[in-house]
């Protein structure tokens, strides 16, 4: 039984890593999907894959940086379907863009990476959020990280954007619980994407040691997660099942906070 068939959810940053395993883990539970990020030829083929199981999907190529992306995006996912279910913000930047201490933080980067990883996942609930009220139901889930709830050292921004982010999952939960709609975060710890195996590197050459070394302690279970190993909580976010979950933030992180 496919327990998403019939949604329509939005998955932002579903290129690469977590985002696509997200995406290809909702279509294996016959969500439709609407897949956005930079990489035109990676989402492509998660439509593709999607259309294979005789699902509709939706690509579109976008870029979160630009403010008026969050709401065109929704509006292209209501044309194209006529409704949102389900949102996913996993779009963002990580430590590894410009690792530094505060003192000599780059400033734009600071920018930047708020804009990103807060201000964008603002907008997107914003947009997306007049449909769910009038339809009395929705799931919104934000990826947010484990440094969300612990400090990461040379990289300030990226913790303060994931603090953040769990504090509008807090606010906006408690807003909207009365009409249907439940928010939460997922917070993973270290996973195998492209953006951690630079940061790994960065902490590995830190700290003097092989990246092997590093990696093998970087969890208490020996190892870095994998993407798909953060879907199956964002399946259970999405349920209709999971209507008295909210305004949780759930850590992935193979016991790293305990």
């Amino acid at each position: 039984m496919q327990k998403l068939r019939g949604k329509v959810a939005l998955i932002t940053g579903a290129s690469h890593g977590i985002g696509r395993a997200i995406a290809q883990g909702y279509v294996k539970e016959g969500a439709t999907v609407v897949v956005t990020g930079r990489t035109e030829a990676n989402l492509n083929q998660l439509v593709e894959e999607a259309e294979k199981d005789g699902l509709p999907a939706l690509a579109i190529p976008a870029d979160l940086e630009d403010a008026a992306t969050p709401a065109n995006l929704v509006q292209r996912v209501l044309e194209k379907f006529g409704t949102i279910d389900i949102l996913v913000n996993n779009a963002g930047i990580g430590s590894s863009a410009g690792p530094s201490p505060v003192v000599t933080f780059d400033d734009a980067l600071w920018h930047r990476t708020l804009n990103l990883n807060l201000t964008a996942p603002y907008l997107l609930c914003k947009a997306s959020l007049p449909t769910m009220l009038k339809n009395k139901k929705g799931r919104i889930i934000n990826i947010a990280s484990i440094v969300g709830k612990l400090p990461v050292i040379h990289g300030a921004a990226y913790s303060v954007s994931k603090h953040g982010l769990l504090g509008l999952t807090r606010t906006l939960a408690v807003e909207v619980a009365r009409d249907g709609i439940t928010v939460n975060a997922i917070c993973p710890g270290p996973v195998r994407t492209r953006i951690n195996d630079l940061r790994i590197q960065y902490d590995a050459n830190r700290l003097g040691v092989t990246l092997d070394e590093f990696e093998a302690n970087i969890t208490p279970i020996g190892r870095r997660l994998e993407p798909e190993e953060i879907v199956p909580m964002a399946i259970l976010l999405a349920l209709d099942e999971s209507a008295a979950i909210t305004g949780q933030a759930f850590n992935v992180c193979g016991g790293v906070a305990t």
